[in-house]
């Protein structure tokens, strides 16, 4: 109901979620699902954006490449980047990423979080444990046991020293007592 109302406003929404399901079939298949007719060029442009293109190419059939049954033939991810180019190519107007960089490496990680910071058209709704992912945010909603406990930027919630800033202390001491 909530879908078709946003669909009729003219607003897109898409969700990539941690764990996000890939269908049988190739990866073209998988990044362009349900656009007949998308060009090639515009199925890389999205599988540049989400730093999948190159392990693509790296496949002997490239775009063309059998996923198997839910992505079953790739990695964890490997799906995420295609899951991340599918939700690209669509150009919404909102894109909601739930733990989406869960998966990636560092290089990965940077990549990507870079690609949706170049998309200016568009609002991204980040949910993640990894402060890492969120700290360039124009603005941090901190939820703890269901309640929203303090916002704004990175900058602002380190000055309030609060929850948010403990969290940060916290993970800086483990780095580098892991170091």
């Amino acid at each position: 109901m909530e879908e078709e109302w946003v669909k009729q406003q003219g607003r897109e929404l898409v969700a990539v979620g941690q764990e996000p399901v890939l269908f049988s079939g190739t990866i073209r298949d998988n990044i362009t699902y349900g656009l007949p007719d998308c060009s090639l060029a515009k199925i890389e442009e999205a599988a540049r954006k989400a730093n999948a293109h190159e392990f693509i190419c790296q496949f002997q059939k490239g775009y063309d490449t059998d996923v198997g049954e839910r992505g079953s033939l790739l990695g964890s991810s490997q799906k995420q980047r295609i899951a991340i180019a599918r939700a690209l190519i669509r150009q919404p107007q909102v894109i909601l990423l739930d733990e989406i960089t869960s998966f990636l490496d560092p290089k990965s990680e940077q990549m990507v979080q870079q690609a949706l910071a170049n998309c200016p058209n568009q609002t991204l709704l980040v949910i993640a444990h990894r402060l890492k992912t969120i700290e360039k945010a124009d603005q941090i909603i901190v939820i703890d046991q269901g309640v929203i406990g303090e916002q704004g930027s990175h900058q602002e919630l380190m000055e309030k020293k609060g929850h948010y800033y403990k969290l940060k202390e916290k993970l800086f001491t483990e780095n580098n007592s892991n170091s």
